[in-house]
């Protein structure tokens, strides 16, 4: 299933997309994609409707941020060999954790904004993955079946507030739009491998990340169980698992977005964002 959340910023309906491309109303199913709707029970539940049954949603609505009430916006760094060498860095032991101010949680075609003071604001794709039950010293081997869905994030970083500005990367990674996610939660059962998925991101045209969640240095099963050493992990709370190369960091001479500029984004099979960039108000 492919699951959304459409409307007003604050005025998310949930959604689901049929055969053919067109929003469903699940309002009358559940209040919201996010927490306990995201149990296997639930989803289940859904699975079994007459999905061509459900109102169409016809006014071209905004499309939101794919997961509603985010406890934790969980990031990994450093997680393909390739990006953390063009980062100037080694591949680290353990996943290195960080976190990301779940207000940076924007819908997937949403504007983003350029901070005050921005000097360095680059674009990552990643993939997003969601937890769909209470996660507590999981193993390896059970980690997948923890899971919710897949989505597309796009880890949004203002490089020099994440380098030079003292502290945590949370610093360059949290301003608000920062952190569009989606356009649709897929489901687990329709992506029996996400460690086989193609990535890409454009800016104006140009295809800067072209890679796959194949080159991961610590796979999706590896990231849940090791999180789940450290901190419980909550129906709806997010982990994006890392970029790989071709951000503006890397490029020669280094390039970061400017007011104007366009972003396109996609994970096969879970979407694709699309983004204009403006200095924040």
């Amino acid at each position: 299933m492919k699951l959304l959340r459409y409307g007003p910023v604050g005025h998310e309906k949930p959604g689901i997309l049929d055969q053919q491309g067109v929003i469903r109303d699940l309002s009358s199913h559940l209040p919201d994609i996010a927490g306990a709707a995201l149990s296997d029970a639930v989803l289940s539940g859904l699975k079994a409707l007459d999905i061509e049954s459900l109102p169409t949603v016809t006014d071209d609505p905004r499309i939101g941020a794919c997961v509603g009430n985010v406890g934790k916006f969980i990031c990994i760094g450093l997680n393909y060999a390739d990006h953390a060498a063009e980062s100037g860095m080694e591949l680290p032991q353990e996943p290195v954790i960080f976190f990301k101010a779940t207000s940076a949680i924007t819908g997937p075609n949403d504007t983003v904004d350029i901070p005050r003071n921005s000097v360095k604001t680059d674009w990552e794709v990643e993939l997003g993955v969601v937890i769909g039950k209470h996660t507590k010293y999981v193993s390896e081997a059970e980690a997948l079946d923890h899971v919710a869905g897949y989505c597309v994030v796009n880890d949004l970083s203002e490089r020099d507030f994440q380098i030079h500005r003292s502290g945590q990367w949370v610093k360059g990674k949290s301003a608000d739009t920062f952190g569009p996610i989606g356009p649709w939660l897929v489901t687990r059962d329709e992506v029996p491998d996400p460690q086989a998925l193609p990535m890409y991101l454009e800016v104006n045209g140009r295809r800067y990340q072209d890679g796959s969640t194949n080159t991961m240095h610590f796979n999706v099963a590896t990231v849940i169980s090791h999180l789940s050493q450290f901190m419980s992990l909550q129906p709806g709370d997010v982990i994006s698992t890392g970029t790989p190369p071709g951000v503006g960091m890397g490029q020669t001479p280094e390039t970061y977005l400017k007011p104007g500029d366009k972003m396109e984004l996609g994970i096969e099979g879970l979407g694709i964002q699309r983004q204009n960039v403006q200095a924040s108000a």
